[in-house]
C-alpha cells in the first residue's frame, strides 16, 4: 500500500482552534532553538513513476485474496460486504484502483450497517525472568507459528508500555493487547482455546498469557467500484491531480536551484536562515512559502506544509522539509 499523501496536524477541536488562530505558541510551551543553529533541510525521495504502478493493483499479486471476489461482485452489481475491514484496503486519502478490460476503476466502500461481535484479545503480563528458579513452566515463543509469534510480539509491546513512558504502536495494539479480528486466524492459533499455554517466554521473560473474548461493534462495508478512466494517460492525469502538490521544470531553473534539487535527492540539502536566493526559488517552487521567513512555528495552518509530492522533469518525488539543529 502506498504511503499517505498528507498527515494532519490538528489533534482535536481545541488544538485546531488554537492553530487556526495562529496561536501555536500556546501549544509549543516555549521558545524554539536559536535561529543561528537551525538549518532547514530538504529531502527528496523517489516515488514510483508512473504513479499508476503504485496505485493500480493487480488482483493476482495482492496480499488480499478476497479483493478479486469483491471487485467481480461489485462490477456485476451484486452486494459484497465485509465486516471490520474495508474492501480493497482503500481510503479516501489513499485510494486504490484496478484495470479491467481497458477501463480503470476506483475501488472503495460504503458503510451499510453495524454488527456486534466477539473477538479474542491476547494480553501478556510479566511474571518472572526466564532463568529464575521459581519461574512457571512456559512455552518459548519462537516455537509458535510465524503468525502467533507476531501476536506475542504485539502483545509484548502493549505489556511493555503499561506504566511506562515509552510509546506503543496503537493500531497494532488494541485494548491493551492483540485482537484476533479474523475468526479463521483465531481458530488456527495455538494461543487461543483450551490447549493454549498459560505462560510464554519472550525476550528472556516469562509472561502470563491472558486470553479473553470481548465484545466489539464493527462497521459493515459494501464494496464499490466506479469507472474513472479509459486510458493510461487519463488515469495518470487523475493521480497527478490527486497527489502532486508542486511541479518543477529544469528549464525554468538556473544551475544553482537544479544543484540543490540534485543534492536533496541524496542525503538532503540544508541552509540556515536567511536562505540563499536559489534555495528560496526551490522553496517557492514547492509552494513552501511559509518557510521563507524562518518562523513557520508561529504561522497558522491546517495541513502539514513541509511534506508532499513533486513532479520534476517527468519524475515524481516525495519531498520533506524539516529543521535540524547542530
Amino acid at each position: 500500500m502506498s504511503p499517505n499523501r498528507r498527515q494532519f496536524l490538528a489533534a482535536g477541536a481545541t488544538a485546531g482552534l488554537l492553530t487556526l488562530s495562529g496561536c501555536l505558541d500556546a501549544l509549543d510551551g516555549g521558545d524554539g532553538p536559536d535561529d543561528g543553529d537551525r538549518r532547514l533541510q530538504l529531502v527528496l525521495s523517489d516515488v514510483a513513476t508512473p504513479l499508476r504502478s503504485g496505485y493500480v493493483i493487480e488482483f493476482d499479486d495482492t496480499e488480499r485474496p478476497r479483493d478479486g471476489e469483491a471487485f467481480e461482485a461489485a462490477l456485476a452489481g451484486e452486494s459484497y460486504t465485509t465486516r471490520g475491514r474495508t474492501p480493497f484496503g482503500s481510503r479516501p486519502d489513499d485510494p486504490t484502483y484496478a484495470r479491467h478490460e481497458g477501463t480503470y476503476y476506483r475501488l472503495g466502500s460504503a458503510v451499510v450497517n453495524e454488527r456486534a461481535v466477539t473477538h479474542p484479545v491476547v494480553r501478556l503480563s510479566a511474571v518472572a525472568d526466564a532463568g529464575a528458579s521459581d519461574a512457571p513452566d512456559a512455552v518459548v515463543a519462537e516455537t509458535f507459528s510465524e503468525a502467533d509469534q507476531r501476536v506475542v510480539h504485539v502483545a509484548h509491546m502493549a505489556a511493555r508500555a503499561r506504566g511506562n513512558e515509552g510509546g506503543v504502536p496503537w493500531g497494532l495494539v488494541r485494548r491493551g493487547g492483540y485482537v484476533f479480528r479474523d475468526d479463521d486466524a483465531a481458530s488456527e492459533s495455538q494461543l487461543v482455546g483450551a490447549d493454549a499455554p498459560s505462560h510464554v517466554v519472550y525476550h528472556d521473560t516469562v509472561f502470563e498469557l491472558d486470553v479473553r473474548r470481548e465484545r466489539f461493534h464493527e462497521a459493515v462495508y459494501r464494496a464499490t467500484v466506479d469507472p474513472v478512466a479509459e486510458s493510461p494517460e487519463r488515469m495518470e492525469a487523475i493521480l497527478r491531480a490527486k497527489f502532486v502538490d508542486a511541479r518543477l521544470s529544469g528549464d525554468d531553473l538556473s544551475g544553482q536551484p537544479r544543484s540543490i534539487l540534485r543534492d536533496a535527492r541524496g542525503e538532503g540539502y540544508a541552509e540556515t536562515h536567511p536562505y540563499s536566493e536559489p534555495y528560496r526559488q526551490v522553496l517557492t517552487g514547492l509552494h513552501a512559502r511559509a518557510y521563507l521567513d524562518g518562523d513557520i512555528e508561529k504561522d497558522a495552518y491546517v495541513e502539514e506544509p513541509g511534506a508532499g509530492m513533486a513532479l520534476y522533469d517527468g519524475s515524481y518525488y516525495r519531498y520533506r522539509l524539516r529543521f535540524l539543529t547542530r
